[in-house]
């Protein structure tokens, strides 16, 4: 198999030349690279099984459509922005997450649920692109009683996102009892 590979290769040295063959080459990987940037553009339309279209990027700076009473959130929102729903649809997923073994993600949503509620009750004006710090900052300013229980959340969820500790149902607790704490 190498013998033969060698020989083709020499033959087609001597009839194009190195020089050509590298042109050709590169070339063909241009080419080959702005049919895969344009890729469901160049297929026929005729041929639907081939124009798969390519993961839908998530649009941000939309806002969600308002959310009825019972609506079920079944995976957990990623963006910066935190999506305007009642709070206790981050409890409910919260607590379904945590059923799950998906602790980060359950911590995540109880503070998304604690933040909606202080929004709720008007408490802090949430804007896009704060950090948990300033919003439990600007909470405790307000609510002078809740800042040990906000400083704790915000503490919890930094470890585990930031920090990259791993949560364990022990952070899911302490996360139920601080958002307790914030509620009352």
């Amino acid at each position: 198999m190498t013998r033969g590979w060698a020989e083709f290769l020499e033959r087609l040295s001597a009839a194009i030349g190195l020089p050509l063959l590298v042109f050709l080459l590169l070339l063909l990987s241009v080419v080959g690279g702005v049919l895969y940037y344009l890729y469901p553009r160049w297929i026929p339309k005729r041929f639907p099984r081939l124009r798969r279209k390519k993961r839908e990027k998530k649009a941000t700076g939309k806002p969600a459509p308002p959310a009825p009473e019972e609506v079920e959130v079944t995976e957990p929102s990623s963006g910066d922005t935190l999506p305007d729903l009642p709070a206790k649809v981050f409890l409910s997923l919260a607590d379904r997450l945590a059923a799950e073994g998906r602790y980060a993600e359950a911590v995540r949503e109880r503070l998304r649920a604690i933040v909606r509620g202080l929004a709720d009750k008007r408490a802090v004006e949430v804007l896009p692109g704060m950090t948990v710090t300033e919003v439990a900052r600007a909470a405790s300013a307000v609510v002078p009683a809740a800042e040990p229980a906000l400083r704790g959340a915000t503490g919890i969820f930094s470890d585990i996102w930031y920090g990259q500790i791993p949560a364990t149902e022990a952070h899911d607790t302490l996360m139920r009892r601080y958002a307790a704490e914030v509620d009352a």
